[in-house]
C-alpha cells in the first residue's frame, strides 16, 4: 500500500500577517522605547507624577528606588509578552510542531530583539547597554511562556467527539 499524500494547505496572505502583525508591533514599540527620549532621565517625571497621584508624596532617595524598579519591571513584563507574540506567530506558523519548539523559538526570537536593543542603546548618551537587561527579559519570557503553559495545562479539554 501506498501512503496518502500529506494535506498541503496554502494559507492566503491575510493569515500570515494576522500571524506576525502583533510580533512586528512589538518590535516596534521596543524600537520607540529603545531611543534616548525613553531614557530614565526623560522617565523618571512622568512616572513620578503619576506614581504621586496614585499613592502620595515619595522622597527623592525612595522614588530613586521606584523608578529603577519600575523601569526593571517594564523590562520584564514588555519582553514577556513579547515571547507570548513570538509563541503566538510560531504556533500559527508551525501548527504542527510540538509547544516546546514553538515556545524554544520564541525565547530565541525574545532573545535576538532583546540583544539588539541592549547593544543599540550602548550608543545612546542616556542610556546603558548591559547584558543584565536581556537577561530580565529573557527571564520574562521564560516566565510567562511557561504561565501559559501552566494555564493551558490545567484548562479542561473539551471533547469535539460527544454530540451535545
Amino acid at each position: 500500500m501506498s501512503k496518502a499524500a500529506p494535506i498541503v494547505r496554502h494559507r492566503s496572505a491575510w493569515y500570515w500577517i494576522s500571524a506576525w502583525w502583533p510580533v512586528a508591533l512589538a518590535v516596534g514599540v521596543i524600537v520607540v522605547e529603545s531611543t534616548a527620549a525613553f531614557g530614565a532621565d526623560h522617565t523618571s517625571g512622568p512616572f513620578r507624577w503619576v506614581w504621586q497621584h496614585l499613592f502620595g508624596p515619595v522622597s527623592d532617595a525612595r522614588w530613586a528606588l521606584l523608578h529603577h524598579d519600575i523601569r526593571k519591571t517594564g523590562h520584564f513584563l514588555g519582553y514577556g509578552t513579547m515571547g507570548l507574540l513570538w509563541l503566538r506567530a510560531w504556533w500559527m506558523s508551525l501548527p504542527n510542531k510540538h509547544f516546546l519548539i514553538c515556545a524554544a523559538l520564541a525565547l530565541l526570537g525574545t532573545a535576538a530583539i532583546a540583544s539588539m536593543d541592549e547593544y543599540h542603546q550602548s550608543f545612546l548618551p542616556n542610556r546603558t547597554g548591559i547584558p543584565s537587561d536581556v537577561l530580565l527579559d529573557c527571564s520574562g519570557a521564560v516566565v510567562l511562556l511557561l504561565f501559559y503553559l501552566l494555564l493551558r495545562t490545567l484548562r479542561p479539554r473539551k471533547d469535539f467527539n460527544r454530540s451535545a
